[in-house]
C-alpha cells in the first residue's frame, strides 16, 4: 500500500503541481530579494475497532471555518458529509494489484490493494469562529481533520499540532492547485494603485489568512506601506465573505480576499464587474490544505485520500470556492509560505 501511495503522490504532483510550484517559488523569492532574508487523540480507543459493526466505529471529527451564512454552509456540507460517510462506512473490495487509474484531476483514482471494512460510522463537521479556534481544537485533540489555509496550517505546526496535509482543492478556473490573493475596490473608486490606499480604510480577513492578510502585507512591505500607520482604518473581518461585505456596505474603501472567493461572490449579484474591480492580485499561492491528525491509523488516512481524489464530479468544495476535485499535497508544497512568514516576522512561536 505504501508503494501505491508514493506512486499516486508523484503522479499527482507531476501533473498538477510541478509547473505552478516553480512559479510560486520564483515570484515569492523575487519579492524577498528586495533586501530581507526569508524562516494523541488523548489515547482514546483506536479509530479502527475490531468489531465491524458500524455502531462500534468512531465518528470522524472535521473542523472548518464558517465561510458563508450558517444556512448556506450547512447546505454545502451535507453532500460532502454523505459522500464521506458512504466512502468510510462501507466495505471496499479491490483485490486487484494497486495502481493509479483514470485521467487527470478528479478522475485519478487509487485502487486499494486489499479488502477493507467500514472504518468510520459518521462524519461530524465542527464550525469554528476563526482559525485560532481550529488550531486550539487540533492542539486539544478535538479534531481528526481540519480545513486550514496555508498560513494557519504552518501556524498550527509551529504551535505543536501533530498534523500533516492530506489534499488540496484544484481551482476550477485555473485547473491548478493554487489560487491568487487580491484587493478589490468599488468600480468608481479614485484609487488607482496600491500606494493610493494610504489614508484609506481597508478590510483584511484574519491575521492567519494567507490571501486575506499575508500576501497583501508582503506587497505593502515591498512598497513601503506600513499597515499599522498608513491606513485610516484597518478592519479584520473574520472571513472572506465579511471582508467583501464591508466593501459592499461602504464600511471600507478596499477589501483583501482572493480571486476564487471574489468570483463566487459575484454570483450573489452584490459585487459584480459592473460595480467593483480588482486593484491588485498576487502571485500563485498553494491551495488550502485539508489536514489530518498524525495519530489516525494509516488505513484511515489511505481511505480518506482515496475518497477525496475519487470524489464525484460536481461535489462542491465547502470552503466556499469552486473546485475541480482534489490533489495530494505534502509539507514541502508550503515552504514558500513559510519563507514569507519569516520575511514578515510573522512566526509567533519557535518552530518545533
Amino acid at each position: 500500500m505504501n508503494k501505491c501511495l508514493v506512486a499516486l503522490w508523484h503522479v499527482t504532483r507531476y501533473r498538477l503541481f510541478s509547473k505552478s510550484k516553480v512559479l510560486i517559488v520564483a515570484v515569492i523569492m523575487a519579492l524577498m530579494n528586495t533586501g530581507c532574508i526569508g524562516k494523541e487523540f488523548q489515547k482514546n480507543k483506536p479509530v479502527v475497532d475490531s468489531v465491524s459493526s458500524k455502531q462500534n466505529l468512531p465518528t470522524l471529527k472535521i473542523g472548518m471555518l464558517l465561510t458563508q451564512s450558517r444556512i448556506e454552509q450547512e447546505r454545502m456540507i451535507k453532500p460532502l458529509k454523505e459522500y464521506l460517510e458512504q466512502s468510510l462506512g462501507e466495505r471496499v473490495d479491490t483485490e486487484s494489484p494497486s495502481k493509479i487509474i483514470g485521467g487527470q484531476g478528479r478522475h485519478k483514482k487509487l485502487e486499494i490493494d486489499k479488502v477493507q471494512d467500514a472504518i468510520a460510522s459518521s462524519v461530524d463537521f465542527q464550525i469554528a469562529k476563526d482559525y485560532e479556534q481550529i488550531i486550539d481544537w487540533l492542539l486539544q485533540d478535538k479534531l481528526d481533520m481540519a480545513y486550514l489555509g496555508p498560513m494557519s496550517y504552518l501556524e498550527a505546526i509551529d504551535r505543536g499540532a501533530k498534523i500533516e496535509p492530506l489534499v488540496a482543492p484544484i481551482d476550477k478556473h485555473t485547473g491548478q492547485p493554487w489560487y491568487r490573493a487580491c484587493i478589490i475596490i468599488k468600480k468608481d473608486s479614485l484609487i488607482k494603485t496600491l500606494k493610493d490606499l494610504k489614508g484609506k480604510r481597508i478590510a483584511f480577513v484574519d491575521k492567519l489568512s494567507t490571501s486575506g492578510y499575508l500576501m497583501p502585507l508582503a506587497t505593502f512591505k515591498k512598497l513601503g506601506i506600513d499597515d499599522r500607520q498608513n491606513f485610516a482604518q484597518v478592519l479584520y473581518a473574520g472571513s472572506h465573505s465579511n471582508s467583501m461585505a464591508a466593501l459592499e456596505n461602504g464600511i471600507v474603501d478596499a477589501a483583501a480576499t482572493n480571486i476564487p472567493s471574489y468570483l463566487k461572490r459575484q454570483k450573489s449579484g452584490k459585487l459584480t464587474p459592473q460595480n467593483s474591480r480588482i486593484l491588485w492580485e498576487s502571485a500563485p499561492i498553494p491551495n488550502f490544505p485539508i489536514v489530518v491528525s498524525k495519530k489516525l491509523p494509516p488505513e484511515l488516512v489511505q481511505r480518506l485520500k482515496q475518497a477525496f481524489i475519487s470524489s464525484p464530479e460536481g461535489l462542491e468544495d465547502i470552503i466556499g470556492t469552486e473546485s475541480a476535485g482534489y490533489t495530494l499535497v505534502s509539507p514541502s508544497d508550503y515552504a514558500p509560505i513559510e519563507q514569507l512568514r519569516k520575511y514578515l516576522n510573522l512566526i509567533s512561536v519557535p518552530a518545533k
